[in-house]
């Protein structure tokens, strides 16, 4: 009993206007090819009393003729126009529903604006933009440095092998010299029988093998 006295929404009242015009369309289609047997029906006819040779039946029959075909064209206007009332009525529903969104939303909108502060929105803005800036300064800092670490840690590894590299040479050159001459105040035999000593470079040694082999 309540669904009978139930308040019909839009939604319903357009359901049941597409019913009834989609029935009407089916009785219109149906209409038309009764129209249509009975006119190749008209047209048999026709063509029998012509060959009886019956002329005023066939002018009558003629006559009959031309308005079946009217009416059969007037149900493919009656057809038209019931379509075109179809998709009127499925427009207007849309731009209903449209505007019911639009209204719905604009209310939403408007609750937002009640409870949002444009000045503390704009500051919260701003300050993420500056702390943002502060981060991409700090990040480029950061790299700068470990950039520069790396660099220097190469560089000091390039001078250690460059040293190395003199003192080795200064070594074997100087090793190669205390081979060939003879310790002081000791016969040639006695320096050959005797064990070999380590050799400390004095620093005029260091400095001037240095200048010799250009590192002044």
């Amino acid at each position: 009993m309540a669904s009978l006295f139930k308040k019909k929404t839009v939604d319903d009242i357009i359901k049941e206007q597409g019913k009834e015009l989609r029935g009407t369309q089916r009785q219109i289609t149906r209409d038309r090819a009764a129209l249509e047997k009975q006119e190749k029906q008209m047209e048999q006819e026709i063509k029998k009393m012509a060959k009886t040779g019956n002329r005023e039946a066939c002018k009558i029959l003629a006559k009959e003729l031309v308005q079946l075909r009217k009416q059969k064209n007037l149900t493919y206007a009656v057809s038209s126009k019931v379509t075109s009332m179809s998709t009127q009525t499925k427009v207007m529903n849309s731009q209903m529903k449209m505007a019911g969104a639009m209204s719905t939303s604009a209310k939403t909108m408007q609750a937002v604006n009640k409870k949002m502060d444009p000045k503390k929105t704009l500051k919260t803005m701003q300050d993420f933009q500056k702390e943002n800036m502060k981060m991409g300064i700090t990040e480029d800092m950061i790299n700068n440095t470990l950039d520069e670490i790396f660099e220097e840690s190469g560089d000091e590894e390039e001078s250690q092998d460059i040293v190395s590299q003199v003192l080795d040479q200064i070594g074997i050159e100087i090793s190669s010299k205390m081979s060939r001459a003879p310790a002081a105040g000791k016969s040639p035999l006695h320096s050959c029988r005797s064990r070999p000593t380590s050799t400390v470079l004095s620093d005029d040694e260091i400095e001037r093998q240095l200048k010799a082999l250009g590192m002044d």
